[in-house]
């Protein structure tokens, strides 16, 4: 069975590090798929979910709120803007940046107010997304 090593880091720290035999995440474009052997390519990612198939057959969710990929034929590395395990991904924090981005949007000064916010919520969206994912996994 054909494997790669994935990387999925952030600022703060690597999140995880290991083979894989199938990674799905969010591309500026739509959902990708990477197998080993895959083209060589580089793109921005979304806020979204990754997931990782080992070669055991479990898998592993990371929350991404946007990044870089960069796929080679044996490797992916993930540089996420913020990385979080699906594990540790907190319900109520999300619903609360959620509301604090609605309220933001509602009650804007400028149009950079308004498009910060824009970019709260699709966060809080996407973490909120992804935990629901989480949960029918486990």
């Amino acid at each position: 069975m054909a494997t790669m090593h994935v990387d999925v880091v952030s600022a703060e720290s690597s999140i995880y590090s290991g083979e894989a035999k199938f990674v799905a995440l969010p591309g500026e474009s739509g959902e990708l798929g990477v197998l080993p052997g895959h083209t060589p390519l580089i793109t921005r990612i979304r806020p979204g979910s990754v997931r990782i198939e080992k070669p055991d057959g479990d898998e592993e969710f990371v929350f991404v709120a946007g990044g870089i990929l960069e796929v080679q034929p044996h490797s992916v590395t993930v540089l996420a803007d913020t990385a979080i395990r699906g594990a540790d991904l907190d319900e109520a924090k999300a619903n609360e940046a959620k509301r604090r981005a609605e309220d933001s949007m509602a009650t804007r000064t400028s149009d950079i107010d308004f498009a910060l916010a824009q970019a709260e919520f699709a966060i809080a969206a996407a973490q909120l997304a992804a935990i629901a994912r989480f949960r029918r996994k486990k």
